[in-house]
């Protein structure tokens, strides 16, 4: 039985150098906090954990003083930076490059049009870390829209700038985009950006390819991933023998049967030693 591990799966950059900043950190230090889950992906969280790091949430935030915290690859609203400073908390940032550019071009696109005959627009997942992060930007004004069928809320006699999140499907911002403009009223600005990651943006047809060439496909990722919800929908699309598990101890030996090839990929939160994991499970499972 061929067993293969995608190589073009796991960690993002940005989620790497997330990790690498808390690795980093520990080392010297046997104590840091993480706002929020540092990766979408419980095993890995559990991982540090072991080495000492922890999780909070925004509300506990406001009630530490003096402590380290490290901001994950998603990125934080300028709210988040204020609370730190007024209760002297030193940040370990590790917001990807690609987040913090586009929180930039977003404040200042607001800074310019900020006003009542402009929307700022971003496609993306309500409630979403980055999103979240995004919105700030805009001291809470921007319109976040997830689907097309969302820019029923905007007003289409105002001027529109539209921003991706980064880990959003290019399909899906350009279906935006040409909706948007069918709607326009004349002589109104829209303008777009297209501010998805390619490093993400091109796994999609790249697993596609991966998954299609495998009889049984077993896609890794954790429950809170959205990017791994999404991809895992891809695959099952392009093999309908995929599933999706979160650790090896879920694979049923009933779907090895007749099985010649297996390919195992995962999200852009999944780390490559669970699926190198996995791969030593299904070895242990055919011997049986």
């Amino acid at each position: 039985m061929l067993v293969e591990i995608d190589q073009d799966s796991g960690f993002c950059f940005g989620v790497v150098n997330a990790i690498k900043n808390a690795e980093k950190e520990l080392l010297q230090d046997d104590e840091l906090s993480c706002l929020g889950d540092i990766v979408h992906n419980n095993q890995e969280v559990e991982r540090l954990r072991k080495k000492g790091l922890t999780t909070i949430n925004h509300e506990q935030l406001k009630f530490l003083k003096g402590k380290k915290i490290l901001l994950r690859a998603h990125g934080e609203p300028p709210s988040t930076y204020r609370t730190a400073l007024e209760n002297n908390i030193r940040i370990i940032d590790a917001t990807c490059p690609v987040v913090l550019q586009l929180q930039k071009k977003i404040k200042k696109q607001y800074e310019i049009s900020g006003n009542e005959n402009a929307q700022i627009v971003i496609f993306g997942k309500m409630g979403h870390a980055e999103v979240n992060g995004l919105v700030g930007q805009t001291e809470g004004h921007a319109i976040v829209i997830e689907k097309k069928e969302d820019i029923d809320k905007l007003d289409f006699s105002k001027d529109i700038f539209l921003f991706s999140q980064t880990t959003m499907y290019l399909n899906d911002f350009q279906d935006i985009v040409e909706a948007i403009k069918d709607r326009m009223e004349p002589d109104v600005v829209f303008k777009y950006f297209d501010t998805i990651c390619r490093q993400v943006a091109n796994r999609m047809p790249n697993i596609k390819i991966f998954t299609s060439r495998h009889d049984l496909v077993l896609f890794v990722a954790g429950k809170k991933s959205s990017n791994g919800k999404v991809l895992y929908e891809e695959c099952l699309q392009a093999n309908p023998n995929t599933h999706l598990i979160s650790t090896p101890d879920e694979i049923d030996p009933e779907w090895l049967k007749g099985i010649s090839s297996v390919g195992i990929c995962g999200a852009t939160s999944t780390p490559k030693w669970l699926m190198e994991e996995v791969a030593k499970s299904i070895t242990v499972l055919r011997n049986i």
